[in-house]
């Protein structure tokens, strides 16, 4: 799979811990250094400031996704190098869908795990095959990945879930992912994999 364009999803809380800060830049600058272009919700503060901040300082290219009434609420990134307002959150999550050839989440409040949770659920019921990672900076997902495994356990989802997402502690791991992804069959994951 030829990647050229990485949806990140991430805080924008300028509260963040600052390891979540440092693991974001620390993304940015591995992204930009790879030749890929980030995509985020555009935002100038917390994870996602630092992020942009840093893929554009390593020479990399962002994209800003985001709905226009959120500029009332919190500042756009001046430096992005293109910023794509929408009417709605449904349009800019459907337009960083089409662009994106992978998907990462870095710790983030609930926009970011609903995002997250929907990406894996899309590619669950079979409409991509894209690779989504979770960069689990000081164990941020592990409560959400136990509620995975959970699911299994509780036979709420076949098995074969648990393969549509990686996670890894660090950003090596994240970038090993994406490099070295080698897509799921296409097709919704049901009962009868099991």
């Amino acid at each position: 799979m030829n990647l050229e364009a990485i949806c990140v999803y991430c805080a924008s809380s300028h509260r963040a811990p600052r390891a979540y800060l440092d693991a974001a830049a620390d993304l940015g600058r591995a992204l930009a250094r790879s030749g890929l272009t980030v995509l985020c919700g555009g935002g100038a503060g917390g994870l996602m400031g630092a992020l942009t901040d840093a893929a554009l300082a390593a020479g990399g290219r962002v994209i800003g996704v985001r709905p226009a009434f959120m500029s009332e609420l919190e500042s756009p990134h001046p430096r992005a190098t293109e910023m794509i307002f929408t009417e709605t959150m449904h349009q800019r999550k459907q337009l960083l869908y089409d662009r994106a050839d992978a998907f990462v989440a870095l710790p983030g409040a609930i926009g970011t795990l609903d995002e997250i949770i929907e990406t894996i659920t899309w590619k669950r019921l079979g409409l991509h095959n894209k690779p989504i990672c979770l960069l689990n900076v000081q164990g941020f997902f592990d409560p959400l990945l136990a509620q995975f495994e959970r699911l299994v356990r509780q036979d709420l989802v076949a098995e074969p879930f648990l393969s549509l997402y990686a996670h890894s502690p660090d950003v090596p791991g994240v970038m090993a992912h994406l490099q070295n992804h080698t897509p799921v069959t296409a097709g919704p994951i049901m009962w009868e994999d099991r």
